[in-house]
């Protein structure tokens, strides 16, 4: 297992243990844990540190020259910039895809997104690129591409609570998702291992429920407080306008690159859709974008409310 620190390859760890199998997740060093302690993040497997961009420390401090049944990646670039991208959601998979293929291992499954349906920013090329080489390989495959995840969408919580208007780009009616829970991810993720009907296919997902736009989101926390709604409409040329800025300032500036292309990510969750994209008329469908599990957004909302959830939201959020 890969990526197993993050929260959906936490929920991975858990849901693939919960059937039984044995799991050796690798991971990055980190200074907090000695080499032969468990994380606690991390239950129901053994941890290994190794460096996944050196295939030297991949296959000997990883690997090992073991066999295994199966490689599970959860693992992603944290900012999604070039650099970032191209060294994590490309070259650092494709030194496991090596590695695997030395080990003997049959089966991979990889977790990617259901952006890459429409590429224009550098990490959804980067994952193109090896969902491409992992479909060539050879190896049984299952490629998971999930919508978005309830993360994603609950930076807001904390600023409506405390009085603040809920942020929407336009009319909040500009794009809709079908949200799916970490656990519900786990769980679709650890049944791709054996049920046959998943492998070799790209398997876009979504969680329970219609789709829901931003504008809906809001409405939503806004009765969970019980308060009347308040919203913000940003303007999309606001976005644009200061990918444009950080875009020109970059050319003299290294720094503004990164924050250009950040506001590219912000700008195209904005504005895109988390549903399967139909490549005949090119619009987004929530009635042919699949679903799995039972835990929606707006439980994980009320949970936020009361204490009973937190989120960890990653380099790239938007709010």
């Amino acid at each position: 297992m890969l990526g197993a620190t993050g929260t959906i390859g936490r929920a991975a760890v858990q849901a693939v243990a919960a059937r039984g199998h044995e799991i050796i997740c690798l991971a990055r060093p980190r200074p907090e844990l000695a080499s032969d302690e468990k994380d606690p993040l991390i239950k129901g497997a053994e941890i290994r540190f190794c460096d996944v961009t050196d295939s030297a420390s991949l296959s000997r401090e990883g690997f090992r020259g073991e066999h295994f049944d199966a490689v599970v990646s959860c693992m992603a670039s944290r900012t999604g910039v070039p650099d970032d991208a191209w060294a994590i959601d490309y070259a650092a998979h494709m030194n496991v895809l090596e590695a695997v293929k030395i080990n003997g291992v049959s089966h991979m499954v990889l977790l990617s997104a259901l952006c890459v349906q429409k590429p224009a920013l550098a990490f959804q090329h980067a994952k193109l690129a090896f969902e491409r080489a992992l479909i060539e390989s050879g190896l049984t495959y299952s490629i998971v591409r999930p919508t978005a995840f309830f993360k994603s969408l609950s930076g807001q919580v904390e600023r409506v609570k405390k009085g603040k208007p809920f942020l929407v780009f336009g009319d909040g009616s500009l794009t809709a998702c079908k949200p799916i829970s970490d656990g519900d991810l786990g769980r679709y993720i650890a049944e791709c291992l054996t049920d046959q009907e998943r492998w070799n296919k790209v398997l876009p997902i979504g969680g329970p429920g219609d789709a829901i736009t931003p504008r809906q989101q809001g409405d939503h926390l806004f009765a969970l407080l019980g308060r009347e709604p308040r919203f913000t409409h940003v303007p999309v040329r606001l976005l644009d306008a200061i990918v444009g800025t950080l875009s020109a300032i970059g050319y003299l500036v290294p720094a503004a690159r990164k924050k250009a292309e950040l506001a590219r990510i912000g700008r195209y969750y904005a504005t895109e859709s988390m549903l399967v994209l139909n490549p005949e008329t090119g619009l987004y469908d929530a009635g042919a974008t699949p679903s799995t599990g039972s835990e929606t957004l707006f439980d994980f909302y009320e949970k936020l409310i009361n204490g009973e959830a937190s989120v960890e939201r990653g380099d790239h959020a938007v709010f």
